[in-house]
């Protein structure tokens, strides 16, 4: 690489040290903005994905229309772009003329976030559920356990126990995915990135968005593989 032709070029335009030094806290700072949608949409997402799961999963026949519409939600927001879907509502909802608040990106961006994620996480709730074998629901119910309690104290537990490390995934990759969001307008740190790009003509402040990224995506995926080979572990003793 050092021999390259283009290397010197190359190094200038993509690891300046003094760009990244100086654009580096502000790097960090817009990065706080993802944080923040972060915090925010994962628990909106888990809460839909839950009630989904619950949807899909259930046997009644009066609930049919719910267990329809579930399958549904998920076949057809899994079916489309997160960045499509990002552009749609994003630019799609305020065009509607809204005052404020209720046409700002941050709000927008989060729903079509959510909306995209839930129907991915509820797919993963329902495999957890599934995977809970019936002998404990109906060890539940000779216990005298409405068929609600059974699934709130004895399935669901489980449920969530062995799907962890596949909540984990999807928890960084929503920390990745807040990003897509600087298309529709909010100043976190893919755009603040961008604007230096823009500004001083050189790609280092991608370089430096990219490192807060891994120093944050890469503790979390250790973490997920412990729980995975802790999983693994028990179920070998």
């Amino acid at each position: 690489m050092p021999k390259a032709p283009g290397w010197l070029a190359v190094k200038n335009s993509f690891f300046n040290w003094d760009i990244l030094v100086k654009t580096f806290p502000k790097l960090l700072s817009a990065f706080i903005v993802d944080l923040k949608i972060f915090l925010w949409s994962a628990p909106l997402i888990f809460v839909l994905s839950l009630c989904i799961a619950l949807a899909r999963n259930t046997r009644r026949p009066a609930l049919f229309p719910l267990r329809l519409f579930g399958a549904l939600y998920t076949d057809v927001l899994r079916s489309v772009p997160v960045i499509l879907l990002v552009y749609l509502i994003g630019f799609g909802v305020p065009g509607l003329g809204l005052p404020r608040p209720y046409n700002s990106p941050y709000i927008w961006g989060t729903v079509a976030l959510v909306l995209v994620y839930s129907a991915y996480v509820a797919e993963v709730i329902r495999a957890g559920i599934e995977s809970v074998h019936s002998s404990q629901s109906s060890a539940a119910r000779s216990l005298g356990l409405s068929q609600s309690d059974t699934m709130r104290y004895v399935v669901l537990p489980q449920a969530f126990r062995t799907q962890i490390p596949a909540l984990m995934n999807f928890v960084i990759a929503l920390l990745k995915d807040v990003a897509l969001l600087s298309f529709i307008g909010p100043i976190e740190i893919l755009r603040q990135a961008n604007v230096y790009k823009s500004l001083m003509a050189n790609f280092t402040p991608y370089v430096g968005a990219a490192i807060i990224f891994l120093c944050v995506t890469i503790p979390i995926t250790r973490y997920a593989d412990y729980l995975l080979a802790r999983q693994r572990n028990e179920r070998t003793t």
